[in-house]
């Protein structure tokens, strides 16, 4: 087996040699069996996928697939580097774009090689190390989605100006899809689909001052009495890259209100905050689009480091209703969990940004699409809060982000209760609420035995634009409960279902996010 600084080098030395190859005039391959059986056909027969040798297998093309894939992201990161060079005849709106294109880049160079060094010479996986390559490349196109959205949102005439870069991330799209569909036809293994079963309420970690400060490896308090007075200088004492074998980095954080914006890097992983309750342990920013932040970049919280769990704090994003995209918590963490925390905002409170998720006993508050992205997220037992929203304004609970067919993402809401809050229970009634619209062309969001209260409008779901994504969408809803949940009155959408139970159990903790292997470790209960 090839060590990991050899491939390293080794792949550096390919790509560049393959970032000529695709910086030249695109060529036509003659159409081998590889291409006929993928989507993506068109695209798969002008790709360098299997220019060395037609015949090869669907291995062969995987991996390379891959290689081409990183190439693109070298070429892609070194454009980027080009104008963030030439800032100063940039405006505002086109430099927080970039920067949030060259985190995001980055992200996929890494996850990029993963994927390769999984895969390379083998052709079979196991269960779990299969999910977690399909969940990178998921992600990878989560990512590149993102920095397209990011650009066309903060710097729309630029963009168009600067059609280099459109292209060339329109056509990373496509070879990020190539790449996802080969792995999937190559090395997903045949899984055996668990029966859904009810959540366990198993009591969780012990809690408390004492507990805490006994065990953290260090205690944040306002007042500069413990370690460190801001949470974010807790964070930056955290050391880079542990893995799950070293256990967790535990900051506790006594109650207050911490007016700051916390981001957990990629490198700072399997670090655990521990805050005194909801509303006793607060986070808390204002950062918004309305005030000129990407919605990327508008959270008070970040989350990329992998294996991140939040227990007993809340999370807030104060920006208001008229500010429009305001995010609290933005998470882009691999197997990362919240446990009895809140999330309080208006428009995107919640970003389940990307890879796995899990939210227990968990308060969501929020108007527009607050509970959006394209991970594999799982709320159970959380509670469901819309708010009231600006005038002429409908509440949409659920935005999710699924731009292809095989990622293994999406929303399960399980065994939660839906109910107006405060505000909005107290208005005169004309506010529509709907359980989710598609954000993306294969959004895809189930309800299942979770309580829905009378004020949930009869459709369930709402519309984007017109027609787009009704047919291709998943939206399912299983065994819920309340006066919101019937089901005679809802869409008839082709992207609609009423499902069984054996459907239902693909989407459990077990089965969606394979929990079973990750959770237990967290001491958080499910």
């Amino acid at each position: 087996m090839i060590s990991k600084p050899l491939f390293l080098i080794t792949l550096f030395i390919f790509s560049l040699s393959l970032q000529f190859f695709l910086c030249t005039a695109e060529v036509t391959f003659p159409s081998s069996p590889i291409c006929r059986t993928i989507p993506n056909h068109p695209f798969c027969r002008t790709s360098p996928i299997h220019y060395r040798n037609r015949h090869a297998t669907i291995y062969d093309n995987g991996r390379l697939s891959i290689f081409n894939s990183i190439a693109a992201t070298h070429k892609l990161m070194s454009l980027i580097n080009k104008y963030l060079q030439h800032s100063s005849s940039l405006k505002p709106g086109a430099i927080l774009a970039l920067q949030d294109c060259h985190s995001l880049v980055a992200l996929n160079q890494d996850f990029l090689t993963t994927c390769l060094l999984a895969i390379n010479k083998t052709r079979t996986l196991s269960l779990i190390r299969a999910d977690d390559v399909q969940t990178l490349l998921s992600a990878i196109l989560t990512n590149t989605q993102t920095c397209l959205d990011g650009l066309k949102d903060l710097a729309s005439s630029w963009f168009r100006a600067n059609n280099d870069i459109s292209k060339l991330v329109a056509k990373d799209i496509k070879l990020y899809s190539l790449s996802l569909d080969l792995f999937i036809k190559g090395w997903i293994p045949k899984r055996k689909v668990l029966p859904s079963e009810p959540p366990k309420n198993s009591s969780a970690s012990e809690s408390g001052t004492l507990y805490w400060e006994k065990f953290a490896n260090v205690t944040v308090s306002k007042d500069g009495t413990r370690n460190f007075s801001t949470i974010s200088d807790a964070v930056a004492s955290a050391p880079e890259k542990s893995e799950a074998t070293a256990g967790y980095y535990v900051i506790y954080v006594l109650a207050g209100v911490y007016e700051e914006y916390v981001s957990i890097s990629k490198n700072k992983q399997y670090l655990m905050i521990v805050g005194d309750g909801i509303n006793q342990t607060v986070i808390t920013g204002s950062h918004s689009v309305g005030d000129g932040w990407s919605t990327f970049n508008s959270s008070t919280l970040a989350v990329d480091g992998k294996g991140f769990v939040g227990v007993n704090i809340t999370i807030r994003n104060t920006a208001g209703a008229a500010k429009h995209q305001a995010v609290a918590l933005r998470n882009s963490a691999d197997l990362s969990t919240f446990y009895s925390c809140s999330f309080e905002g208006y428009q995107d409170t919640l970003y389940v940004h990307s890879l796995r998720q899990f939210y227990r006993d968990c308060d969501i508050y929020g108007t527009v699409d607050f509970i959006f992205g394209n991970a594999a997220a799982v709320l159970q037992n959380c509670n469901i809060y819309p708010r009231l929203p600006l005038a002429k304004q409908f509440n949409a609970i659920t935005a999710q982000g699924r731009t292809d067919p095989n990622q293994n993402t999406g929303i399960s809401i399980q065994y939660c209760t839906i109910r107006p809050a405060d505000d909005l229970a107290r208005s005169d009634g004309t506010t529509q609420t709907y359980l989710g619209r598609p954000w993306k062309e294969y959004s895809r969001t189930i309800y299942m035995h979770t309580y829905m209260d009378s004020f949930i409008h009869p459709d369930g779901w709402r519309e984007w634009s017109g027609d787009f994504a009704l047919h291709t969408s998943y939206y399912a809803e299983y065994n819920n409960t309340g006066p919101g949940s019937g089901i005679r009155g809802r869409v008839t959408w082709p992207g609609f279902h009423i499902i069984t139970s054996s459907e239902a159990a693909n989407f459990t903790v077990s089965n969606f996010i394979l929990g079973d292997e990750w959770i237990p470790k967290t001491g958080t209960p499910y």
